[in-house]
């Protein structure tokens, strides 16, 4: 059986259901959800703003502060900003903590979520002629970081669904 604090994060590309699937994952779980971008966001305002005065690197920077306080805690789903688990300090020390499972869907998929959430965050990835193009070569560039990670498709299936197959896995673990 697992260890009953032991945290559960998600990964995966952006539009892939790590925000919706790890609420109702916590909810489930009796857990407190963590969305790291909305953390981020609370604390050091909007990524393009991050991005625009800091770079990527303050950007990273703030993700691996982030990642070691969370490692510190217990009960918690934690939603990771697509990037996140790929950097490998990030990966270890998050998941020293509880089980890492990625979230995946096709490309076209991925971009009819993105581009359909109208309340969701900037995408400043996608800015360009072609998104489609810019998501394909994107998950073939991290594909073989994702692949780490336990695989869970979330193509064409509920969200519910998918948050109650982590939750079964965790059990049978």
């Amino acid at each position: 059986p697992r260890a009953t604090g032991a945290n559960v994060i998600l990964t995966g590309f952006m539009g892939t259901g790590k925000s919706t699937v790890g609420r109702l994952l916590a909810q489930l779980l009796g857990f407190r959800l963590v969305d790291t971008d909305q953390v981020i966001i609370e604390r050091h305002g909007p990524s393009p703003e991050i991005f625009a005065q800091e770079g990527e690197a303050g950007f990273r920077a703030r993700e691996a502060e982030l990642a070691r306080e969370l490692s510190t805690q217990s009960h918690l789903v934690i939603s990771t900003g697509g990037r996140l688990m790929l950097d490998d300090e990030n990966a270890a020390v998050l998941g020293a903590t509880g089980t890492v499972f990625c979230l995946t869907a096709p490309p076209e998929e991925i971009l009819r979520r993105v581009l359909s959430d109208q309340s969701g965050p900037e995408r400043p990835l996608l800015a360009g002629d072609d998104p489609a193009e810019r998501v394909r070569a994107l998950l073939l560039e991290r594909a073989p970081l994702y692949a780490r990670f336990t695989a869970i498709e979330t193509n064409a299936r509920p969200p519910a669904e998918i948050a109650a197959e982590i939750a079964d896995r965790l059990d049978a673990a």
